[in-house]
């Protein structure tokens, strides 16, 4: 791969752009505090649209092994801009009418591990959210090089994690899958953590619900029906907002 760019001017650029005032802003937003769940987490004060204008600058011209030390920083912005630049890797590895795409599948996978490996490091919602549905979620959503869907039982692994982070990336990388129209795992995922303690968790297991009743309303309003139990409150308030009203106030009125 052609390398223009290397991990060390991809951060430069980022850090030139810090600000004070948006630092401390940016800190109370993703909850850094002590006992809140992005505790430890150090900001430079740099918005996503600013950090998506290096990318735009950069992608497709950093290899894995850059990204790898942009993915270590201790830095919120650089690491979303990581997973943003392999993102754009990703993407740039979908099938195309012309092309090997035997090669592109096997790239595919090999950023797929790559995201695996670095899971961890997206130890926030916002870097879950922007990463996985078009890293993992792609991965998942077309063939291998010899023609066969890759599996999800990696989505079953990660949502058996004890990572936080890791079980959010279980559940929304299912965005990719619902739009090409495959709902099994996330009705799976979604069982396996209705009984998460996490609001993290449940507003993620809503959201995804609520991308299915997009495109099945009907699959939606079963799994309401036979799930409600077990649903915490939010996970309902999620997956029903889409709904017509007399269906909304239904579910909200029913016991859980």
């Amino acid at each position: 791969m052609n390398t223009g760019y290397f991990a060390a001017d991809v951060e430069a650029a980022i850090v030139e752009m810090a600000c004070d005032d948006k630092r401390r802003q940016l800190m109370r937003f993703f909850k850094t505090a002590p006992g809140e769940y992005g505790h430890g987490d150090l900001f430079l004060g740099v918005t996503a649209p600013q950090v998506r204008s290096v990318v735009k600058e950069a992608k497709r011209q950093v290899d894995t092994d850059q990204i790898h030390l942009l993915l270590m920083s201790p830095y919120h912005e650089v690491r979303l801009c990581g997973f943003l630049l392999t993102v754009e890797l990703m993407l740039a590895a979908r099938p195309q009418r012309r092309g090997d795409n035997t090669a592109r599948a096997r790239e595919r996978r090999r950023i797929a591990r790559f995201y695996l490996d670095h899971a961890r490091q997206a130890n926030n919602w916002d870097l879950v959210d922007m990463s996985c549905p078009k890293i993992l979620g792609t991965y998942l959503v077309y063939p291998d090089e010899h023609g066969h869907m890759p599996s999800t039982d990696i989505l079953l692994q990660l949502a058996a994690s004890t990572n936080l982070w890791e079980q959010r990336i279980a559940m929304v990388t299912n965005w990719m899958l619902v739009r090409h129209n495959i709902f099994q795992p996330l009705i799976t995922i979604a069982d396996r953590l209705l009984s998460h303690p996490h609001d993290l968790i449940h507003k993620a297991v809503g959201w995804m619900l609520r991308e299915m009743g997009k495109r099945q309303p009907d699959l939606l309003q079963q799994y309401l029906r036979t799930r409600l139990p077990q649903m915490h409150r939010t996970t309902l308030r999620y997956a029903i907002e889409l709904l017509p009203e007399p269906d909304r106030l239904h579910y909200l009125h029913l016991p859980t």
